[in-house]
């Protein structure tokens, strides 16, 4: 599969079912994870070189982990037919095994050896008992029975034997992974490409932090936010800058963008107003979706195709746009990067707040562990309050329909790592 490159997707890949308005949270999922497949190539990289990349192939041991039956401790080793129960003493041969030199010969029946951890057992040797429980006098030793069979060894290939899969396709490579694909003879490996992912803002309101005193401008939070996000998820970020409110120019740089990157998303311009350029462009080109999604915050979701690129137009506001990343975007780059749909891990803990909910729209919370292990939410709902953002350390999840929370009910906890 190296160097095969997906086809461009269909304008018409995201559209909602006819009648459909209002779109809950679990439905939007399943929607978006059926429109969307692996989006990059593979190619064969050295392992040395691998680490976040995601394996496209299998890989396969090429040899066993441990490669040879070996010891667990520092002791002495032996035959365990030659031994029994009660006080037991055993002649010394000569000579030892330690790791990388191992005993030349066989040790006699009825004879131990003197082994380290890590040595090869040598023939006539099957068990290991510890050297604290041993006493000797340079030729023999003593120790109490029994000792079961096989005591203090490891097995050759008990973690993993040769041929077998190491680690399946799909799986992002770090420290863990590198280690155990080197420990089974691993020297390449065939990952996917990094998957491009183009963030742009928009609106005429937008400027670079500190580049203007005139209260009617903001200062873009959104785009360093999304593009440090998609670092610490291991994708590759570009950064396609800001655009101002003019549809010419925001077409040109969707053009730049679908030859940069394999996924855009967009923050501002998702609804339907008069200067919401991106869901408009979008709708000429005849692929716009705007997925009403039951959801606080976050609400508009625009999503569509340009030139074959998947396009997510985020909400403009900072907490609503980092909540539709979080939870749509995040498992649909994991589809098409090729690590396949993940779903961020949650955590039951007990709540540290009270909260009444109507039903129809689930709602996520920000939200951190206090020091007894409960779940505290900020103290505003605001979705203007970035700061919120920073005070946590991740959501509360609040299901769709209508609940009265107290302060020790069970609620689910998602840290911000789970989306890594």
């Amino acid at each position: 599969m190296s160097g095969l490159t997906p086809p461009p997707l269909k304008n018409d890949c995201f559209a909602l079912p006819p009648g459909v308005d209002w779109t809950p949270v679990d439905d939007a999922l399943d929607r978006l994870r059926a429109s969307l497949d692996c989006r990059v190539a593979s190619n064969v990289r050295p392992l040395a070189g691998a680490e976040g990349f995601i394996l496209a192939e299998d890989a396969i041991a090429r040899r066993s982990n441990p490669p040879a039956a070996n010891s667990a401790v520092d002791g002495y080793g032996f035959a365990a037919l030659s031994t029994g129960d009660g006080p037991q003493t055993l002649p010394l041969a000569e000579g030892r095994a330690a790791a990388g030199a191992a005993f030349p010969g066989t040790v006699p029946e009825g004879h131990a050896l003197r082994i380290l951890t890590g040595a090869i057992l040598p023939q006539g040797v099957d068990t290991v008992v510890l050297e604290e429980d041993v006493t000797t006098d340079g030729k023999d030793i003593a120790f109490q029975g029994p000792i079961k069979a096989g005591a203090n060894t490891r097995k050759a290939g008990e973690d993993v034997a040769a041929g077998d899969v190491a680690l399946a396709a799909g799986k992002r490579l770090g420290p863990a992974e590198l280690a155990l694909l080197s420990a089974v003879g691993a020297s390449e490996v065939t990952v996917f490409d990094r998957l491009r992912v183009g963030v742009l803002s928009t609106g005429d309101e937008i400027v670079e932090s500190g580049a203007s005193t005139d209260p009617g401008r903001t200062y873009d939070a959104n785009r360093p936010m999304l593009l440090s996000l998609l670092r610490d998820w291991r994708f590759e970020a570009v950064d396609l800058r800001h655009v101002r409110d003019d549809r010419a120019a925001l077409a040109t740089r969707l053009d730049e963008a679908a030859t940069r990157a394999d996924v855009i998303l967009t923050s501002g311009g998702a609804s339907a107003g008069d200067e919401d350029h991106v869901s408009a462009l979008l709708g000429e080109t005849g692929s716009r979706a705007d997925w009403r999604i039951a959801l606080k915050p976050g609400r508009p979701l625009a999503l569509g195709v340009w030139q074959g690129r998947p396009v997510f137009a985020l909400p403009g506001n900072p907490v609503a746009s980092l909540v539709c990343t979080m939870i749509f975007a995040r498992p649909a780059l994991g589809l098409m990067a090729g690590e396949g749909w993940k779903r961020p891990q949650g955590f039951i803990v007990p709540a540290a707040f009270e909260k009444r909910k109507k039903p129809g729209r689930r709602e996520y919370l920000r939200a951190r562990i206090d020091a007894d292990g409960h779940a505290e939410v900020f103290r505003s709902e605001g979705s203007g309050r970035i700061s919120g953002l920073a005070w946590a350390d991740g959501l509360v999840e609040i299901g769709d329909g209508p609940t009265h929370i107290r302060p020790g009910d069970p609620v689910r906890y998602i840290p911000y790592a789970s989306f890594r």
